[in-house]
């Protein structure tokens, strides 16, 4: 039998609640893929149409990913680091039922904005149904996660992150034992920002072929566009649940660096949010509805480039300078 660690108790409790989390995910994807992938379905979902959909979209891909990392995780609990493990665990379950609750609270919001009479019919009461039970089960792990978060308190200097555990996985994979080890978390580590545009634009590129196929989409352009919002957004949702959960310890970086990348992420998010409200945002730049795939574009993107040049020019201005090394 294996000595306790002096934290194993609460480790024990920590993993209980995340495990409660990943089930709550779990409901709410197959509630998720049912709404959206099933046409019968999706004709009557209150929340088909955007902004919704560019929540419950972006969710549909985000929620699943961070399920699958923390559970990959829990295979190696018990491995050292078990107080970070615990304390970054946690926080990713956080995120992940954030995400599900901003999803649950926009739909709420698409079918409060329904006139009663559309509100009929089994496939709706289902997904209404779904909604109320999703948002209890929510609330109900929300509360747990909170709770245990303070009872982990804030970190007193992080020593693992989730490569070390990524690495410790590895060694029992016999294919994988000789040719994943430290140097390989040392390279993601200094690498980080080029991993996270590499797994976006993965991501996008399957989840954009199959919404071509499944659409029938024949126009070059609508593709790439559409493929150009899905990896920004994959990317925003990257660099900002790896500053949540600390998946990957970075090395310090220049200003300069710093500067570019808080600057970009800022331009990825609002070209999201552009794509969600393009028709109310629309009428300020053109006129008449908005039915072309370029205007859109135009509209989605230049909101995207506009963002990432004020964020710029305004962290340049208030985000302060190093000291010369005399002045230290």
């Amino acid at each position: 039998m294996e000595p306790m660690e002096p934290d194993e108790g609460n480790g024990r409790a920590s993993a209980a609640v995340v495990r409660a989390s990943l089930g709550v995910a779990g409901v709410f994807e197959a509630l998720t893929v049912l709404e959206t992938q099933d046409k019968t379905v999706r004709a009557v979902s209150p929340w088909q149409d955007d902004p919704y959909d560019v929540v419950v979209s972006l969710t549909r891909f985000a929620v699943p990913m961070l399920a699958l990392v923390i559970a990959l995780r829990l295979l190696v609990w018990r491995a050292p680091g078990s107080a970070d493990r615990a304390r970054q665990t946690v926080r990713a379950a956080g995120a992940m039922i954030t995400l599900v609750g901003l999803t649950l609270a926009t739909e709420w919001a698409a079918a409060a904005a329904r006139t009663p009479s559309s509100l009929a019919g089994t496939w709706i009461r289902v997904l209404i149904g779904g909604l109320v039970a999703g948002s209890v089960l929510t609330v109900a792990v929300a509360v747990s996660l909170v709770r245990e978060s303070r009872r982990h308190g804030a970190s007193r200097g992080r020593r693992h992150d989730w490569l070390d555990d990524a690495v410790h996985l590895c060694r029992r994979v016999p294919v994988l034992r000789r040719r994943v080890g430290p140097e390989s978390a040392v390279w993601v580590r200094r690498h980080a920002m080029t991993v996270f545009v590499v797994l976006s634009t993965l991501a996008a590129l399957a989840v954009t072929g199959a919404q071509a196929i499944g659409e029938g989409w024949t126009d070059p352009l609508l593709t790439a566009w559409f493929l150009t919002v899905a990896a920004t957004s994959y990317l925003a949702f990257c660099v900002i649940g790896n500053a949540v959960a600390g998946f990957v310890a970075r090395p310090p970086r220049t200003r300069r660096r710093r500067v570019a990348e808080a600057s970009l992420v800022a331009g990825c998010v609002a070209i999201s949010a552009a794509t969600a409200f393009r028709d109310a945002l629309w009428p300020v730049f053109g006129t008449g509805s908005l039915t072309s795939v370029p205007a859109m574009a135009a509209l989605t993107l230049g909101a995207g480039l506009a963002t990432f040049l004020a964020t710029a020019a305004l962290l340049l201005v208030c985000l302060p300078r190093p000291l010369p090394q005399g002045d230290r």
